[in-house]
């Protein structure tokens, strides 16, 4: 059997035969280890199918130079070193890319977070990775698949259904499968930070109706069921991951373009492709319905400890869901750190088992059902830097119904804040901004309409009109703005006719003073401010417009996002090294 093969030939192990081009960061084929290589090798590409003949089919086949298509002839015991081809003289030098940044292909769940990098750095060699992976419907629930020049939003379920040697014995052996552990990652707009959200499985939410498409290819509707545990939007009454993305919006407004999920084999079999991950303690630790036992200090782990150590809660903070959270997230910091480091990036056998692992363990939406799709998502997230992944978890507070605690309620003073971070695309680490010289010039141009004199709130006059927010949500606004604020001269002027994304206000140049007033009193950006003209109100006076978006949260709501997290959100970064308590 060849090399190329599923066995040896010559005793050349076919991983070995995948080395690393330090200019490109990607693995190329060197199918004879002794042939001469050129100074900066070529790009791969994709041979042809070949006919009976040997050729392409249709075409005549071409002679190809020896380093180019096929590999030369081994160079004799003792003959002089073979000159480089031409045309390799001359040329200038390629800026070598980080290898860190070119395979560092971003994931999560305690499942399912590190599944695109590994089929994103299966994409470099293997296409059969294509029939390991397994899809399913996103039932409409999904915005369709990201893209790249948008913010990214991944939810990553990681279920606890215990198919797999071995994983009959923790816990219910019959679960249908629930979304166990659930983060929602977040990559920004200009790749420079990312937000891994954990969400409770014990958090109390509403589920809604999920419309989920049946083997048949029908249709069912799952009705939904409000104040239930959120793992229940997964498998309870035969809900599909659909269901759980569909429940994710609901929570947190966020809508996310795909999803991905795995179960307890992938951090088995993940953690064990890569030589295992390293992990701290900071005390001993001795959990029998984890079956994890450990001593202080830190400790290489794969396998079944992997598994354990992930799934300990009863031996580490309060003994509950919210400390086995924080545990997972420890645990994917330092996953992340082993996927980047250069033992793994520089071995090719190793590289070649995470991508069998984790294409096996990866269950996704339909927008993402090939290697090709995966190595698009896990180039965009590759560029991200360790240092601004940010994990945190949406806040909560006891169930205030229960006398014994065993689920939890949002924490309505800060959550909405941490969701409209995520959503308006702000960083919860301090990053450099990239920005091109046209857009630092709009947004001093918009910050500039923001500065000057603002009359008083009963000289602001101001129609208000429904162009995308919820029903009622301009007279909502006029009876706050009136009530609360003291902006007496302003009135309903019912729906724009138009939806739009964001809300806006338009006024004329002698209107300025009271633009400025009203922004003051609704928190709106200086882009929200639109100069124009006015128009006349039912009292035919000159009056602004503003045109309540699908932006507008509720009346007396701020347009002000915050600009960092609210004190006392639990929040970590993946690179730094944190002991489990």
């Amino acid at each position: 059997m060849d090399a190329q093969g599923r066995g040896r030939a010559g005793d050349i192990d076919p991983a070995d035969q995948w080395v690393l081009n330090p200019h490109t960061g990607e693995y190329e084929l060197r199918l004879t280890p002794s042939a001469p290589q050129s100074g900066v090798p070529g790009p791969r590409r994709s041979a042809p199918s070949p006919s009976r003949s040997g050729a392409p089919a249709g075409r005549t086949a071409t002679p190809v130079a020896p380093g180019r298509g096929v590999p030369p002839p081994r160079r004799r015991r003792g003959a002089p070193p073979e000159e480089p081809l031409p045309g390799r003289r001359g040329r200038r030098p390629v800026k070598k890319k980080s290898t860190a940044k070119k395979a560092l292909l971003w994931t999560g769940g305690t499942m399912a977070f590190v599944l695109v990098a590994a089929a994103g750095g299966g994409y470099l060699y293997i296409r059969h990775l294509n029939g390991n992976i397994t899809s399913v419907s996103d039932d409409g629930a999904s915005t369709g698949g990201f893209q790249t020049d948008k913010a990214i939003n991944i939810l990553l379920i990681g279920t606890d259904k215990r198919t797999g040697a071995g994983n009959e014995s923790y816990g219910d052996k019959d679960s249908v499968g629930h979304a166990d552990t659930t983060i929602l990652l977040h990559v920004s707009k200009d790749r420079t930070n990312a937000t891994a959200l954990s969400i409770p499985r014990d958090l109390i939410v509403d589920i809604p109706d999920c419309p989920t498409t049946q083997p048949d290819g029908t249709t069912k509707v799952i009705p939904g069921t409000d104040g239930v545990r959120f793992n229940t939007s997964l498998g309870q009454d035969e809900r599909t991951p659909s269901c759980t993305v569909r429940t994710v919006t609901e929570l947190t407004g966020i809508q996310a373009d795909n999803f991905m999920v795995a179960d307890f084999n992938a951090v088995k079999t993940l953690t064990t492709a890569v030589g295992g991950v390293e992990i701290c303690l900071a005390k001993d630790i001795d959990d029998k319905d984890s079956k994890l036992k450990l001593s202080k200090g830190t400790h290489t782990i794969s396998g079944e400890d992997a598994l354990a150590f992930v799934r300990t809660r009863h031996s580490v903070g309060f003994g509950g869901d919210l400390s086995r959270i924080g545990l997972q997230q420890q645990f994917l910091s330092a996953l992340m750190r082993k996927l980047k480091s250069n033992d793994t990036l520089t071995n090719p056998a190793k590289m070649l088992k995470l991508a069998e692992a984790g294409t096996k363990a990866l269950t996704v939406d339909s927008q993402l059902d090939s290697i090709g799709k995966l190595k698009d998502l896990g180039l965009e997230l590759g560029k991200l830097n360790v240092k601004n992944l940010t994990f945190t978890t949406v806040p909560v507070v006891d169930n205030p119904a229960e006398k014994v605690k065993a689920t939890v309620v949002l924490n309505d003073a800060t959550a909405p804040t941490v969701f409209d971070m995520i959503k308006n695309d702000v960083s919860f680490t301090e990053v450099k901004k990239k920005a091109s010289a046209s857009k630092s010039a709009e947004a001093a141009e918009a910050a500039a309409r923001l500065k000057g004199t603002k009359s008083a709130a009963s000289e602001v006059r101001v129609r208000i009109l429904n162009g995308g927010a919820a029903a009622g949500s301009a007279q909502a606004e006029l009876e706050y703005l009136q009530n609360e604020e003291g902006v007496l001269k302003s009135e309903n002027a019912g729906n724009a006719g138009v939806a739009l994304s964001r809300t806006t206000l338009e006024y004329a140049p002698d209107q300025a003073d009271q633009a400025r007033r009203l922004a003051a009193v609704m928190g709106l950006s200086g882009s929200a401010l639109k100069p124009g003209k006015s128009v006349t109100n039912s009292q035919g006076l000159p009056t602004m417009t503003l045109t309540l978006g699908k932006d507008f949260k509720g009346a007396g709501v701020s347009f002000t996002t915050a600009t960092k997290a609210p004190e006392g959100v639990q929040q970590s970064t993946a690179d730094k090294v944190e002991c489990a308590k």
